[in-house]
């Protein structure tokens, strides 16, 4: 476990990781959250150890070839995944696990219907009875929930982030949404005991563009002790992480921002560092 220095102990950042391990359950439900946003619950006894601390911790999630009914799965080795020479390639992608309930060994992952993609392809079609398979998270980032404020900032494959973290807030805290999705059909129902302000941006030009534009048309941010965390595409999380520390002034240790996908290239989620 590390944890970042702070002269606030309740707001230290701590860093925790978790076993790797591989799960697989059946497909128990598939719900439509709006046109562009599907949910599916995951159930089954390997989940009853899953662990996930935090509202962004990432999975992968593994599926199946086109015409099969079972992910590829990697060999674990003690060190993570082992590469086996002419063994076929596991067909895997990054998601954030919406809600996960111990008792009864649910989880939930929520699937943005965008650019065509094996995730996309196979959430389009989910049924009740499916397989898949999930593994980690690896590790988790626990940001305090005491912070005085919280901005979240994301496109349309944050959401699940965003609605996770807001659900966690106390009344005490105050939280700003500045959200970009494809249309006004794609705006969802925030649930949060915190003072809650969203600002929607409906995609009309280049993906970010008008987040980062949101971002920037927003007046002076709250008093008190705060923390902004962004995710999106690549190029706009740059933009926008910069944006955070040259012109608001946030410390770099008060800022998280991940790309969660890049224009033109395929299973991309990296968390942007200096």
């Amino acid at each position: 476990m590390l944890t970042e220095a702070t002269d606030r102990p309740d707001l230290a950042v701590t860093r925790v990781r978790h076993p790797l391990k591989l799960r697989g359950g059946l497909v128990t439900r598939v719900n439509p959250v709006t046109p562009h946003l599907i949910r599916v619950t995951v159930c089954g006894e390997d989940l009853r150890d899953f662990d996930s601390a935090s509202f962004d911790d990432h999975v992968k999630v593994f599926f199946p070839a086109p015409g099969a009914e079972k992910p590829v799965l990697p060999t674990l080795g003690p060190d993570g995944p082992v590469v086996v020479p002419g063994a076929p390639r596991p067909i895997a992608r990054d998601f954030t696990p919406r809600r996960f309930d111990r008792r009864a060994g649910e989880l939930d992952l929520e699937f943005v219907l965008h650019e065509a993609g094996p995730a996309t392809s196979w959430a389009a079609q989910a049924q009740v009875g499916q397989t898949l398979s999930v593994g980690g998270p690896r590790g988790s980032m626990i940001i305090p929930v005491s912070f005085d404020w919280h901005l979240l900032v994301g496109d349309d494959t944050a959401l699940p982030a965003i609605a996770r973290r807001l659900e966690e807030l106390p009344s005490s805290a105050r939280a700003i949404v500045v959200a970009e999705v494809a249309d006004s059909s794609a705006h969802i129902e925030f649930q949060s005991h915190a003072d809650l302000q969203v600002i929607w941006c409906d995609r009309a030009g280049s993906p970010g563009a008008g987040l980062v534009s949101a971002v920037r048309s927003l007046p002076a941010l709250p008093a008190g002790e705060g923390y902004a965390w962004a995710a999106a595409e690549s190029a706009s999380v740059r933009e926008l992480r910069a944006h955070f520390v040259n012109e608001r002034g946030l410390p770099k240790s008060r800022i998280r921002a991940a790309a969660y996908w890049k224009r033109g290239e395929q299973a991309v989620h990296e968390v942007l560092n200096d």
